[in-house]
């Protein structure tokens, strides 16, 4: 058993909206070369609630955080250990 990949503290459930909230140029930039333009746009539209902040985010924010660990069939697993929150 591979012993790197944190545990799975969260399972976060993705929501679709039709407006893409607004995102940070930061978290943005962090995922530059890892994943398309188009898909950073598709990606925007998904929510989820983090358990850390306690608020509402983008995917891409939470895609960004640190404490990301996989997403998996309209949900995210989540480590919990530490929150990114971007400016």
């Amino acid at each position: 058993m591979n012993n790197d990949i944190p545990e799975t503290k969260f399972n976060v459930k993705i929501y679709q909206k039709d407006k893409a909230l607004r995102i940070a140029k930061s978290a943005k930039d962090a995922l530059k070369g890892v994943v398309s333009k188009k898909k950073i746009s598709t990606l925007q539209k998904d929510t989820i609630h983090c358990p850390l902040l306690d608020s509402e985010r983008s995917f891409v924010e939470c895609f960004a955080c640190e404490s990301f660990i996989r997403r998996v069939t309209g949900e995210v697993h989540c480590s919990g250990i530490k929150a990114t929150i971007f400016k």
